[in-house]
């Protein structure tokens, strides 16, 4: 059984910042990509950020410049940096991460529980 635990989520005022963890654990064979999504009330979940096994990242445009991904493979944990927040930030942030159990060849995709970001103004 594998399991996505986030953390660190929280209130924060505009322009501060929080740092999100998300750790994997169970029987996992190696890991593949991992990222942020997000989603808003009345809205689709979006990607926010990933990164590859190798530390390639790619962010969405309105988190450029603002947030910062990262991860420890020795830990199987994916970080989260937000800086400078926006109202418009606010959401409930999922980790998400493709998985090898080991079995065979086929990565599977597994989900934290969410953790929720809401920054006032």
């Amino acid at each position: 059984q594998v399991q996505l635990v986030e953390s660190g989520g929280g209130l924060v005022q505009a322009g501060g910042s929080l740092r999100l963890s998300c750790a994997a654990s169970g029987v996992i064979f190696s890991i593949d990509a991992m990222g942020w999504y997000r989603q808003a009330p009345g809205k689709q979940r979006e990607l926010v950020a990933a990164i590859s096994r190798g530390g390639s990242t790619n962010y969405a445009d309105s988190v450029k410049g603002r947030f910062t991904i990262s991860r420890d493979n020795a830990k199987n944990t994916v970080y989260l940096q937000l800086n400078s927040l926006k109202p418009e930030d606010t959401a409930v942030y999922y980790c998400n991460a493709d998985i090898n159990l080991g079995y065979s060849s086929r990565m599977h995709a597994f989900w934290g529980q969410g953790t929720q970001v809401t920054v006032s103004s």
